[in-house]
């Protein structure tokens, strides 16, 4: 009867980090007006920036977990409810009952000192990772946090743009202010999810586009606060659970241009696009049309400017190209990665991990080729193809058999029955491992110091396969070395009979291919209603 009843009820868990460091976190929120922002701020209301870091720590087995539910806990089961259609009453009921979610638990130390880097230049490399719809600076916590245990610093942001269920922004107090800790821990204002069609028009592009204005901003003052981090400057957290961040000083590869990587999940991969596209080209904006919109421009003077370089490594799983593919914005798209720069190396920096929804989802999947090649606005560029004077690597571009879109995220491996029943992923754990083990391959074969894959995680018979395990070469194989696990050629001419100039316009009854059936959190892929379909 105990094991029947903890079927039915269980505490959602975690699977360890197999990277050979424990993970400690620290959960940040600063002043906006106490850092250098390289452009406008979008709205004058966010007067902060949030986000978690996870990083290698010492290991001291006394120090807490970390709660995955943000406090207030009822507030945000209600709010992930009503981002899931439920209405208000409705969700304020539900929130009462699944206590258990509350006891969820990140197996990371909370505030834990971080561990003396490991590499020769004695600081942990760099990576900012970019949440999707309905995410939060929790919500990839697994796969932050595995990046982590493999000596990487993550920064993951909440983003305040509408997308998050619900967030909340403190007060900042002032100088002279006596109860300064009691007032940090106010929320000034709560943002809520703000929900838009997944049709494109000109109302969804307008909305998208103040989303991911903000969403730049932020990251830009995030990389502003970490630069300022690894300097040992002050800055004031208004999380007063641990208000000193002393201990990252000198800590950080921050400075060394190129060496920072940038990845996101869905509309967060599209923010890393975006983010990366508009620094790097942001010389050559006198070129664009009258009509382009601008979303993002640091001065010539920012860190940004050198930051970015054709070395930067991009890591983009199940992205969405929609957000990117605005007329107001459609020159940025038509400009390939830095990593096409002449000097650059090609697709080899560049990595795309697809979810077999999103692989099957054949019109999106020809727009996510056109965004990887070295020319976005050809219908017809193929790597094996085209006579070029550059002979550019291809990106490294796969996708993960019986893989859901959430399955890149804590959703799939805290819920794999859900998961399995509506959306038919399989083996949620090892597809995360998969994920884990291309994004470490990335950054490692770019010169990026990360430690080994474990030859556990690479599925090597008790490690005797004779394959060294610093380098996982296997896991960017393209005769499908890795079960489950598939190369997908970036040939544009694959789809040739695929319209997604069509899709892109909204014109819906033009395109051949079918959507995904498959129904996600916060309708990322399609959500019916009233018989019609919204697809993002």
């Amino acid at each position: 009867m105990t094991s029947y009843l903890a079927r039915l009820s269980p505490v959602p868990t975690f699977p360890e980090y197999t990277g050979p460091h424990e993970v400690g976190t620290v959960d940040i929120e600063l002043p906006a007006a106490e850092l250098d922002a390289v452009s406008p701020s979008p709205d004058e209301n966010l007067s902060t920036i949030q986000y978690r870091v996870f990083y290698p720590c010492e290991p001291d087995s006394k120090l807490k977990t970390v709660s995955w539910l943000p406090t207030p806990q009822r507030e945000y089961v209600s709010a992930y409810t009503r981002f899931l259609g439920a209405g208000s009453l409705l969700a304020d009921f539900i929130s009462f009952f699944p206590r258990h979610l509350h006891s969820i638990a990140i197996p990371v130390r909370k505030n834990a000192p971080i561990l003396k880097p490991t590499t020769e230049n004695k600081k942990w490399p760099v990576m900012f990772f970019s949440h999707g719809l309905g995410g939060n600076r929790n919500a990839y916590s697994h796969l932050c946090g595995s990046i982590a245990s493999h000596g990487m610093i993550v920064i993951a942001p909440e983003h305040r743009d509408g997308s998050a269920p619900i967030s909340y922004i403190r007060d900042v107090p002032s100088n002279n202010s006596l109860s300064e800790k009691s007032a940090a821990r106010k929320a000034k204002r709560t943002i809520g999810y703000t929900r838009y069609s997944h049709t494109p028009s000109p109302e969804v592009e307008a909305g998208r586009n103040t989303q991911l204005k903000i969403r730049l901003w932020e990251l830009g003052l995030i990389h502003d606060s970490v630069l300022k981090l690894d300097l040992g400057e002050q800055l004031k957290n208004l999380n007063t659970s641990f208000s000193s961040l002393e201990q990252f000083k000198g800590m950080l590869d921050v400075h060394t241009p190129g060496k920072t990587s940038f990845a996101g999940h869905s509309f967060g991969a599209a923010t890393v696009a975006q983010f990366v596209k508009s620094i790097f080209y942001s010389p050559r904006n006198h070129e664009a049309p009258a009509e382009y919109e601008c979303l993002f421009s640091p001065s010539s003077r920012s860190p940004l400017i050198s930051q970015i370089t054709p070395h930067t490594p991009i890591i983009l799983l199940d992205i969405w190209c929609l957000p990117l593919r605005a007329e107001s914005t459609r020159w940025l798209w038509d400009q390939p990665f830095p990593c096409y720069a002449p000097e650059g190396p090609g697709g080899s920096a560049l990595l795309a991990v697809e979810s077999q929804a999103f692989y099957n989802w054949r019109v999106h999947l020809k727009a996510t080729k056109r965004l990887l090649s070295p020319d976005p606005s050809s219908s017809n560029y193929g790597f094996g193809t085209v006579e070029s004077k550059q002979k550019w690597a291809e990106p490294n571009f796969f996708y993960a058999i019986s893989s859901a879109h959430l399955s890149q995220s804590d959703f799939g491996l805290l819920f794999p029955r859900l998961t399995k029943h509506v959306f038919g992923s399989q083996e949620p754990e090892r597809v995360m491992k998969l994920n884990v083990r291309a994004v470490l391959q990335l950054v490692r074969s770019n010169g990026i110091p990360i430690s080994s894959t474990s030859a556990q995680d690479m599925e090597m018979l008790d490690g005797k396969e004779g394959i060294e395990t610093s380098s996982d070469e296997k896991i960017f194989g393209r005769k499908e070395e890795v079960r489950g696990w598939s190369w997908i050629s970036t040939d544009v001419e694959d789809l040739k009979d695929v319209d997604d100039e069509a899709e892109a316009k909204g014109d819906v009854e033009n395109t051949k291919v079918k959507e995904p059936s498959q129904v996600v959190v916060g309708n990322e892929i399609m959500k019916q209603q009233d018989g019609t379909a919204e697809r993002l």
